[in-house]
């Protein structure tokens, strides 16, 4: 099968998103669509190279928002129906914004519309799905309440992309999410992977319960999912 696989910029069940990709490949053709946040997001979880390894080839692309410009021409392969699915996982509220309100701006909203068009199935997996409190991971994090502010910072001298800012914060955009930092700080003062508890807003819920009206749409509560539908 050849499917085409969307990632937006959510942290949550981004790892779970990258573990079914990752199998999924060994079986099919896959091209992975990256919107400029998904690829952000992808580097500061240190999953951008898992994704990257598995592409190589026709049909087993890995397609940048940044690199398909405002056009994204190679969207017209869904409304040619050159795919037999897409996937979007995670799907960020924003993104689902967009697309119960037929906005297609951005690489993984056009691709949706276009697969609309091409009766390519589409299956959206949400991250703000019922309404309550969600518990997330976090990527790289610097404790200040931990930070002991030493005269050298060896995480921050360490860094390969001198992303760390001592005493001040991580820059994110930098991080590519190695985890070094998190060993070499005596302290524990660099964290990865913290759970946080975030609320769902009612809005991102209702547009989320939009998307079972939209034709060709399945909405998926887990990635994990997919394996009753396509392994």
């Amino acid at each position: 099968m050849k499917i085409a696989w969307g990632i937006t910029g959510a942290g949550h069940l981004l790892q779970e998103s990258v573990n079914v990709l990752v199998e999924l490949s060994k079986k099919h053709d896959v091209t992975v669509l990256l919107s400029g946040a998904g690829e952000e997001v992808l580097k500061m979880y240190g999953l951008f190279e898992s994704v990257q390894n598995i592409t190589g080839g026709k049909y087993r692309e890995l397609i940048l928002e940044k690199d398909q410009r405002a056009s994204f021409p190679m969207t017209g392969r869904f409304s040619l129906g050159t795919y037999d699915s897409l996937i979007v996982s995670p799907t960020t509220s924003n993104t689902i914004g967009k697309i119960v309100n037929g906005i297609a701006d951005t690489l993984i909203t056009n691709a949706v519309a276009q697969s609309g068009k091409g009766h390519v199935e589409t299956y959206i997996i949400p991250v703000d799905l019922e309404s309550g409190d969600l518990e997330t991971v976090l990527p790289s994090k610097l404790e200040l309440d931990l930070c002991q502010n030493c005269e050298i910072c060896v995480p921050s001298t360490q860094c390969p992309n001198k992303a760390i800012t001592p005493g001040v914060e991580i820059n994110l955009l930098k991080c590519e999410g190695c985890g070094a930092c998190q060993t070499l700080c005596q302290y524990g003062a660099v964290t990865g992977g913290r759970l946080i508890t975030i609320h769902m807003r009612d809005i991102d819920i209702q547009n989320t319960a939009k998307l079972y009206e939209i034709e060709g749409i399945k909405v998926l509560n887990h990635p994990t999912d997919l394996n009753r539908i396509i392994f």
